[in-house]
């Protein structure tokens, strides 16, 4: 029975004492804010992609940018830039138009 180990004897050889140092409980420590952190970073990262809250800030944006062209206090710098903008998605529109015109006629 020499090559047999109790149930006894296999908890005595995992239990090892418990030698704490401060450099230990700072690296402990050091983990534990990591840790913190990536949770947060994941967290951020799952609203960032989350489709309705793309799409919520897609709408925003068009409605602050529909805001800054047709307001006449807005600052003339945006508005032109917005105006711009539109301007420049209603000539697309129109270029993809008249080309699938063109392609059925």
């Amino acid at each position: 029975m020499s090559g047999q180990t109790t149930k006894k004897d296999d908890a005595t050889q995992d239990q090892k004492p418990a030698i704490t140092t401060p450099r230990m409980v700072e690296a402990e420590s050091e983990v534990a804010r990591t840790r913190a952190e990536l949770a947060a970073t994941v967290d951020a990262l799952a609203d960032r992609l989350d489709p309705r809250a793309q799409a919520k800030s897609a709408v925003d944006g068009t409605k602050r940018l529909w805001s800054d062209a047709t307001t006449k206090d807005a600052d003339p710098h945006r508005q032109k830039r917005a105006r711009a903008v539109i301007g420049g998605a209603v000539a697309v529109v129109a270029l993809l138009a008249a080309a699938g015109l063109r392609r059925k006629g």
